[in-house]
């Protein structure tokens, strides 16, 4: 690993676990090995790191979460294998995120404070929610999904479940919860097919 990718895997880890604004730019010197030097050979400044540390939460998410997807056919089976992988790869991934979601955690603490870099958080809810509604609108363009269904509604239903999900599980780390939401989940899913 180089000595960016440590700076960017320990910054990764400190905003997870602690927040942005919390994790001071010594947190990640002291978690990386290397100096202020070191980190500034790299990066600009601490809003620089946030967007290439942003970028490798992006890759961590869609190795865990698409994993085995595109082998799937139907589009609704597709959103089930991502709640599923969501349950059993991403969020019990303690190794890089061990403070949970790292999506979930920085909207809500940047919204107030550095809404530019929120922003940035929310770009990629924004492409979930884009993409499960286009399966979801996928599903029912082959009469799989009943005709009364709104698939706008469902997006939110279950996009919303996904982000509750998180956020309990980072607060009480129980599979237990975390089986029922995205089981329900899952046989909601289930429940608007023909």
């Amino acid at each position: 690993m180089t000595l960016k990718e440590r700076i960017i895997y320990e910054s990764l880890r400190q905003f997870s676990a602690k927040g942005f604004l919390s994790t001071s730019i010594t947190d990640i010197l002291d978690a990386a090995g290397t100096s202020k030097g070191g980190f500034y050979n790299h990066f600009k400044s601490k809003d620089h790191l946030f967007l290439a540390t942003l970028s490798e939460a992006r890759k961590i998410w869609r190795e865990k979460n698409l994993a085995g997807v595109d082998e799937i056919g139907h589009p609704l089976d597709k959103i089930k294998k991502l709640l599923q992988n969501y349950r059993d790869r991403y969020l019990p991934d303690s190794e890089n995120l061990p403070g949970g979601c790292i999506f979930v955690n920085l909207a809500i603490e940047l919204n107030d404070q550095k809404p530019e870099l929120a922003r940035e958080v929310n770009e990629g809810f924004v492409r979930l929610k884009a993409m499960m509604k286009r399966l979801l609108d996928e599903e029912k363009a082959t009469g799989s999904i009943r005709r009364d269904i709104d698939t706008a509604q469902v997006t939110e239903m279950i996009f919303s479940g996904l982000l509750g999900a998180c956020v309990m599980y980072t607060s009480d780390k129980s599979r237990e919860h975390l089986n029922l939401t995205i089981g329900a989940l899952i046989g909601h899913l289930d429940a608007i097919k023909n």
